[in-house]
């Protein structure tokens, strides 16, 4: 669940482009804003988000947070105001860009630069490589242990042989640790 600011993302030209990235990325994207109803549904429509909410208060838009996360959604919200604060504090995980105030930057959990959101879909798809690497280097140094540990308590691995295993563990480890590296 995606929550962002009117005004942020009417200053992004390439706003639309995102919002369907993001939607491609398997994520639901909601606008939540204290601006009027006509214009919020106009920027809404323009960037292809069904569920948009207008003259919300920051009390309303933390409830709004905070209703999502009871429904076990984790909410990344993007927030540049003043007024967005309190909801940047509540959602699972927060972004404000560099221009936002300085509140909003300070209590959000990335920062990026400019007005455009892409880099929130880079991030997020950033984010799912290094758990996928996360998960495969856990599943080599189980497997290891799992494969390794008995054998030497049985005393049918010598123990030069179990630090070479060891060591070759954790090097591929290291190595599959590279590939978050690559984009």
């Amino acid at each position: 669940q995606l929550q962002a600011a009117a005004a942020l993302a009417a200053l992004d030209i390439n706003a639309a482009a995102t919002i369907a990235r993001l939607h491609a990325l398997g994520l639901s994207v909601s606008l939540v804003s204290g601006d009027h109803p006509a214009a919020v549904e106009r920027i809404a429509t323009s960037l292809g988000i069904a569920d948009w909410r207008s003259a919300h208060s920051p009390v309303e838009k933390s409830a709004v947070i905070e209703a999502l996360s009871r429904q076990g959604r984790r909410v990344l919200m993007v927030g540049d105001g003043l007024n967005d604060s309190p909801s940047l504090a509540a959602a699972y995980v927060s972004a404000s860009p560099a221009t936002a105030a300085d509140i909003s930057q300070t209590v959000a959990d990335m920062v990026f630069q400019g007005n455009e959101l892409a880099p929130l879909a880079i991030a997020i798809e950033a984010a799912r490589r290094a758990r996928a690497i996360m998960r495969t280097n856990l599943a080599l140094a189980i497997g290891y242990n799992v494969l390794m540990v008995p054998l030497a308590f049985a005393g049918w691995v010598t123990p030069w042989l179990a630090a070479a295993a060891m060591s070759t563990s954790s090097l591929l480890v290291m190595a599959n640790s590279f590939r978050a590296k690559r984009t």
